[in-house]
């Protein structure tokens, strides 16, 4: 992994182009030299020192008022904020201030704005340019362009529906990076999630440019470079949160939110139009498991100066309240596990949520438990996290697999991967009777950490009552709390809108129907209707810092991705392929001498899919009879024309089968020549 660093006490800033400079400051969160911190309010003495907000708030449930009417511009008193970007100051604008909240306002956290607010129209527009992860779920990709430099936010994977026969995954289309690819000044990635960094290797392949992100994503990303043969021909470039990055013309500065994996980040980039703000997945989580709260106090600065435009994570806007903190999970595995006492434990959750197995170690070692892993993607992640220092095991919990029959099945904990009832995961291999190394048998106690992602519900049922018929005990989360989402819900997200105060919104990061309720909050906590831009993946959304409307539209769409083949499956293959698994092919195989313009053999019929050629004997013969006798009837200029016989024999074989079975199998006619 080629990583640049350097220890020097720099500004912060990262060029865009070769030979960059990453400048790690020890001192990132300390105190601004030169400034002190403004008096505080006596009314505001008791806060968290964190967050900005009362006290008395932490216990309840925390509205938009607690902190909007904080002054969130104020340097903490350990953190200092991030060095300012050095712009040219004909190319970025300043920001026109935004009116303070008054605290008799009736709605303090309105995200309207003054009337007489006057924005300055900005020479150099940007470009914002979805191609991927509006719309959908999953294959997360956004161009931000500017001028003659442009950079790119995550590139993800989405996987195939039930209709995509023997796809194995989907990436965006790279047809307008791969034209723009002078233009483009790197990639910023936003956490270490598939539908964020999975289509990475997929377009380093076709563009040469650097990479950035936080220390674990970007150990995330090497695996995966590894498996594509791209290990050490990519600059990966470690930033922390509060850093930025050059990007040509703009500068990009990274933010820490919670998520279900650490070290993930939302950004503000400053462009010449304005600052945009893009939240990247996120939830609020007050008592996260690694500590690290959500930097809601940037987020409010950001507000307090003037942003552009808000683009936020739509996934959960059709649910009510707030997510709940993973710690209560925490609190269901304290009841699981003295439930199941005697019992082997074994647990399937998501590879990536590194926290949720800190978790299940901490619970394990509680309670004198050995940990086994099994599935490729958990060891990795697992091997990954503890290296970096991100998970925390005492020597000897985790064991090999070969050395579980030393320990009885009450010392036992297994976590596996297959939460989402993957055919040739870990789980359903053990479900299925077979897995080499785990008999299921009524001596264990399971617990499935994860909610089924809509269309695998079928599959995580079918596993469950497989575990249940060999006498498992089995939980899932709609028995105990033992999955909480990753992604904000209602009142997060309309706290984020009411922080950043955006000019314009861009809801991202789901189907039609969360954009679409994600606007409706927008406008129910004030925001104007024609600031909000519902688009979809291809848009071309322009602002010059007054206005913003899509302008055009870029080449999108979903490359699929078959075992080595990158876009060789498109719609007419698929159409092929169910048509097959639906009715099943017949082969018809012809031999013609073509000097003499004569049938010499056949025609044999070949079935694959359709029937049981012992079993339909009479109907197969008798296609056979119609097809020799069309044979016998063709003149001879017509056995010279290949094409039209081959559409001729499909035809008569078509309408026969279809009368006879009300079945339409593809019909392939062969014609060899004798």
């Amino acid at each position: 992994m080629v990583i640049s660093r350097s220890r020097g006490r720099g500004s912060g800033l990262l060029s865009g182009k070769r030979g960059l400079r990453l400048n790690r400051n020890p001192n990132r969160n300390g105190a601004s030299k030169g400034k002190t911190a403004p008096k505080q309010n006596p009314q505001a003495r008791s806060k968290d020192k964190r967050l900005g907000i009362p006290l008395a708030a932490i216990g309840r449930k925390i509205l938009p008022t607690d902190i909007v009417q904080e002054k969130l511009s104020k340097p903490r008193k350990q953190e200092a904020a991030p060095a300012p970007v050095k712009q040219p100051q004909q190319r970025l604008p300043k920001q026109p201030p935004v009116p303070k909240a008054s605290a008799g306002n009736a709605k303090p956290a309105s995200v309207q704005r003054s009337p007489k607010e006057r924005v300055q129209r900005a020479k150099t527009p940007v470009r914002i340019i979805p191609l991927g992860g509006l719309g959908e779920i999953g294959k997360n990709m956004t161009v931000i362009e500017c001028a003659n430099d442009m950079f790119i936010i995550d590139c993800g994977l989405a996987f195939p529906d039930a209709e995509m026969l023997g796809v194995d995954l989907v990436i965006p289309d790279f047809t307008y990076v791969e034209r723009n690819a002078d233009k483009l000044r790197g990639i910023v990635l936003t956490h270490g999630h598939e539908d964020h960094i999975g289509g990475l290797a997929y377009l380093l392949k076709k563009v040469n440019t650097p990479v950035y992100g936080t220390r674990l994503t970007l150990a995330l990303v090497e695996s995966k470079l590894k498996e594509h043969q791209l290990s050490g021909k990519v600059q990966l470039n470690e930033v922390a949160p509060r850093k930025t990055i050059r990007m040509g013309c703009m500068a990009v500065e990274l933010i820490h939110v919670n998520h279900s994996i650490p070290d993930a980040v939302g950004m503000a980039i400053h462009t010449p139009a304005g600052v945009l703000v893009h939240t990247g997945d996120f939830k609020v989580d007050y008592s996260p498991i690694d500590g690290g709260i959500i930097d809601l106090g940037r987020f409010g600065e950001l507000g307090s100066k003037g942003v552009l435009a808000l683009m936020a994570d739509s996934t959960n806007a059709e649910r009510p309240g707030y997510t709940p903190s993973e710690r209560k999970v925490g609190e269901s595995f304290d009841k699981l596990f003295a439930e199941a006492e005697g019992k082997r434990i074994i647990i399937a959750t998501f590879s990536s949520n590194i926290h949720r197995v800190q978790q299940i170690i901490d619970h394990a070692e509680a309670n004198g438990r050995k940990v086994a892993v099994f599935g490729r993607s958990m060891v990795n992640v697992i091997t990954i996290a503890r290296e970096l220092g991100y998970l925390n095991v005492k020597d000897g919990t985790i064991i090999d697999i070969d050395l579980m029959n030393r320990y009885s099945a009450s010392q036992i904990v297994l976590i596996t991967t297959g939460s989402q009832g993957e055919p040739m995961s870990a789980l359903t291999r053990m479900a299925m009777g077979d897995h080499k190394k785990v008999n299921i048998t009524p001596q264990d106690f399971i617990i499935i950490s994860a909610t089924p992602i809509p269309g695998n519900e079928k599959y995580v049922t079918r596993v469950v009552n497989e575990l249940m018929k060999s006498g498992a005990h089995v939980v899932y989360e709609r028995m105990y709390d033992v999955h909480v989402s990753g992604h904000a819900c209602q009142e997060e997200l309309k706290l984020i809108l009411a922080l950043t105060k955006p000019r314009f919104f861009i809801p991202v990061h789901g189907e039609y129907k969360h954009l679409k309720k994600h606007a409706e909050l927008a406008m129910g906590i004030g925001m104007d209707r024609d600031h909000i831009i519902t688009g979809q993946i291809g848009d071309i959304i322009e602002s010059n810092g007054v206005d913003m409307k899509i302008v055009g539209q870029a080449p999108s769409g979903r490359v699929l991705v078959d075992g080595l083949g990158v876009g060789d499956v498109g719609s007419i293959v698929l159409r092929d392929r169910k048509h097959l698994a639906q009715d099943g092919l017949i082969i018809i195989v012809v031999g013609i001498d073509r000097a003499e313009n004569a049938v010499v053999s056949g025609p044999e019929l070949i079935s694959r899919g359709f029937v049981y050629v012992r079993e339909a004997e009479a109907m197969m013969e008798e296609a056979r009879s119609r097809l020799t006798d069309t044979l016998a009837g063709c003149p001879p200029h017509e056995l010279r024309d290949w094409n039209a016989l081959k559409a001729k024999l499909r035809d008569v074989l078509s309408d026969y089968i279809f009368n006879t079975t009300k079945r339409s199998p593809m019909i392939l006619p062969i014609i060899m020549e004798v």
